[in-house]
């Protein structure tokens, strides 16, 4: 058990960061908006996406492309093959789905603005950054450990975390 949850050591490596920038069906908006702007590829989505944030936010394949596949069986979305790459791009169709719903879009992009804004993100970056760099540190050696030296990491981490919660909760 680590804090009250199974600790799963696969998610872990894998990534423990379970944050996402958007409400459900928010994301739609913004790849057809960036779509609107250019044709575009999955990894040009994610790149933009991370720049627009900051680095805060950096979405996966696996949520960028099913978005793109589903923009495209509704019919707001296209592609063409370039250089062994799906381009996607707005259509007629896309293009007045997000005129007819301008107001849920307008509010997607107000959100985008607030949360990314860097007064808001600058509040955060020296504070993730150093999670980022402790993050690398115990990905890149923690299989090297042995279990005296796990155990005193393990015991770091839960004092650090109690010591933040209790900041938090001020």
């Amino acid at each position: 058990m680590f804090r009250g949850r199974m600790f799963h050591e696969e998610r872990f490596f894998r990534s423990s960061r379970r944050w996402t920038a958007f409400h459900k069906g928010d994301l739609k908006y913004v790849v057809l908006d960036l779509l609107k702007d250019k044709p575009r590829h999955g990894y040009d989505i994610i790149r933009e996406l991370e720049e627009q944030s900051y680095g805060f936010y950096k979405p996966s394949p696996g949520v960028i492309y099913p978005t793109l596949q589903m923009l495209q069986e509704m019919g707001y979305a296209s592609f063409t093959e370039q250089e062994g790459k799906k381009v996607y791009s707005i259509t007629e169709d896309g293009l007045k789905f997000l005129a007819n719903q301008s107001d849920i879009a307008d509010g997607v992009r107000r959100q985008m603005k607030h949360k990314w804004s860097f007064k808001n993100i600058g509040r955060m970056a020296m504070i993730m950054r150093e999670y980022h760099e402790l993050e690398e540190l115990l990905d890149s050696s923690f299989r090297k450990l042995d279990a005296d030296k796990a155990e005193q990491i393990r015991q770091i981490l839960s004092q650090a975390y109690q010591e933040i919660e209790s900041v938090l909760r001020e």
